[in-house]
Parts: C-alpha cells; structure tokens; sequence
C-alpha cells in the first residue's frame, strides 16, 4: 500500500503555485520595473493584485487540504500532471 505524506504534498503544490504565480507575474513585473512610458503602470499593478488574491485564495485551499483530492483540486490549472 502507498502511503502520501500530506505534508510533503502540501509543499510540492506550494512550490507548484508559487511556479505559476511568478509567470503570471512576470509581464506585469516588467512594466512596474522599467517604468516604460506610455505603459499603465497602475493597471499593472490592479492586474498584480488580482493575480495575488487568486493565488492566496489557492494557497488557504492547499493549506486546508486534508486528501490528495483536495490538493489537487486546489493547484493551478495544469500543474497537477
């Protein structure tokens, strides 16, 4: 019988999400750093709130997983395969 160490799972989905929040981030990031006239700053940073409450949404969900269902369920799209 396999046995999954919650714990152990619950870390790999948070390295899982801290992965895809940094991507999504990037972009914005970039726009923020360099100043680039002409670009809206303050629509990118709107954009990385939005990205950060979706990520913490995600992050309250792995945190209160108790299956691997749960966990799952809660990661990013595509980072369960």
């Amino acid at each position: 019988m396999i046995t999954i160490n919650i714990d152990k799972a619950k870390g790999i989905a948070h390295d899982a999400r801290r992965t895809a929040r940094s991507a999504e981030f990037e972009p914005l990031d970039n726009i923020i750093a360099k100043q680039i006239p002409g670009t809206a700053a303050q629509e990118a940073e709107a954009q990385r709130q939005s990205i950060r409450d979706k990520y913490a949404v995600m992050q309250d969900a792995i945190d209160a997983a108790v299956t691997v269902d749960e966990i799952k369920a809660a990661m990013p799209q595509g980072a369960t395969q």
